[in-house]
């Protein structure tokens, strides 16, 4: 059970994460990395995102974490709570939609929290700390991902219904979730667009937009390292696989 915290002055920003099992991380990556190579990428981004999450200043950071047999049992979890002097939270059963309805319910009084996913390694700071700022003129902020998903999603205030009937998975889940902030005539911002990887298309452009710009590299220096020892990186900018 996640109790409210009623004591907190600033906005708490959510990273919400699965431990990265070989088998079950990044599945969509197995076909090009293997088990255990798409699990050493996901434990990557796992950690970009904390170190990220991190240095967002005058903010809390929670990880909202998916283990087998809970987050409280997860060496991984716990010392990445350690690390980052994180709170850890379980984000419970259910869909992507009620698991991220309950935890960012829990934490969603003024001033707010975001909440974001691992899947965006090369994001920008400054993306993040904008829709934080968002939550000051708006009750939801939203931001798409090229998929036609979104990587962010935050609340400032009692949450509304917008995580229900949303067709997870697919091509349209932000057109759908705008279609239904509309409807609950909850007042949005939307944030600026990103990518995520998943599929090896995407870890292709990843590695494309890693060679050509040192500002992605630094946004994402354990996604570098790892894309580098795992031969993913080259020079020109094309995996080598």
């Amino acid at each position: 059970m996640m109790l409210r915290d009623t004591r907190r002055k600033a906005p708490t920003l959510i990273v919400f994460a699965r431990e990265p099992a070989a088998g079950a991380a990044k599945t969509r990556l197995i076909p090009r990395l293997g088990a255990a190579g798409a699990a050493r990428l996901a434990d990557a981004f796992i950690a970009d995102a904390m170190a990220k999450a991190a240095r967002i200043a005058n903010c809390r950071t929670v990880i909202a974490a998916a283990a087998p047999g809970g987050v409280r049992a997860s060496p991984y979890f716990t010392a990445i709570a350690r690390r980052f002097d994180a709170g850890l939270v379980d984000q419970g059963d259910g869909d992507l939609g009620r698991r991220m309805a309950r935890v960012l319910s829990a934490y969603a009084d003024p001033p707010g929290a975001v909440l974001i996913g691992t899947d965006t390694p090369t994001l920008p700071p400054a993306f993040i700390r904008e829709s934080i700022a968002g939550l000051r003129q708006a009750q939801v902020v939203i931001a798409p991902a090229l998929d036609g998903g979104y990587y962010l999603i935050g609340a400032c205030g009692p949450l509304p219904a917008i995580f229900d009937r949303i067709p997870w998975g697919g091509a349209s889940v932000f057109a759908h979730t705008l279609r239904r902030l509309r409807s609950l005539k909850v007042r949005y911002r939307i944030g600026r667009w990103w990518y995520d990887v998943d599929r090896p298309a995407d870890l292709d452009f990843m590695a494309c937009d890693l060679a050509r710009s040192p500002a992605r590299r630094q946004a994402c220096p354990a996604t570098v390292r790892t894309m580098r020892a795992m031969g993913l990186l080259a020079v020109n900018g094309r995996t080598r696989r």
